[in-house]
């Protein structure tokens, strides 16, 4: 990723901002080419991820553009960028380690504890967990995230969704049985039966 460094822009951020407010592109591509590294630097840092690091560097620059009316233009911009950056990653952070949090659960929860030699395949298994969630119908992998991960009611549940109890349970009951389809198909290879509860 090729870059001018900061003190390279041939104008100051809040000139740049001004420009930026009355559509001036050419405003924002500068601003880019003055905060790219840095911004991606620290997002990379916080994420140990590239290809979310890159993903939060392009939102940083999206936010940029669409709140250019509320940026200082007395200050450089710099900081409001890093903050941006640093709350995305550790959205990215939180959202991956609900993720993993899940994974173990659902493991633990619908396989029995793995042997010593099955302790290599972990990954594999997760994998094939995750797959199977994803696959899940929307609705029903809110519901099992909610249920399983947050560990919440069916009442909360139902009021966090603005739904039905009723219709809360209706996708839990059919995330359950379709998570257990798909990991059923995997199952003989392992011998493992699955326990949805």
């Amino acid at each position: 990723m090729e870059t001018q460094s900061p003190d390279r822009s041939s104008a100051p951020d809040g000139v740049l901002i001004a420009r930026l407010r009355r559509g001036d592109m050419a405003a924002l591509a500068e601003l880019y080419e003055k905060y790219q590294t840095p911004i991606f630097r620290t997002a990379l840092a916080i994420t140990r991820d590239q290809g979310a690091a890159e993903d939060i560097l392009q939102e940083c620059f999206i936010r940029l553009l669409t709140h250019a009316d509320r940026i200082r233009t007395d200050a450089p911009v710099g900081p409001w960028l890093y903050r941006v950056a640093i709350n995305l990653s550790c959205d990215w952070i939180h959202y991956r380690q609900r993720w993993s949090n899940l994974l173990s659960k659902l493991v633990g929860r619908w396989m029995p504890p793995l042997r010593v030699e099955w302790t290599v395949e972990e990954r594999e298994i997760q994998e094939r967990v995750r797959e199977a969630i994803r696959s899940l119908p929307l609705p029903q992998q809110v519901v099992i995230v909610l249920y399983y991960l947050e560990g919440l009611s069916l009442k909360e549940i139902a009021e966090i969704l603005e739904v039905p109890e009723g219709t809360v349970k209706s996708r839990l009951h059919y995330g359950r049985e379709a998570l257990r389809e798909r990991l059923a198909e995997w199952q003989p290879r392992r011998g493992v039966v699955y326990e949805l509860t």
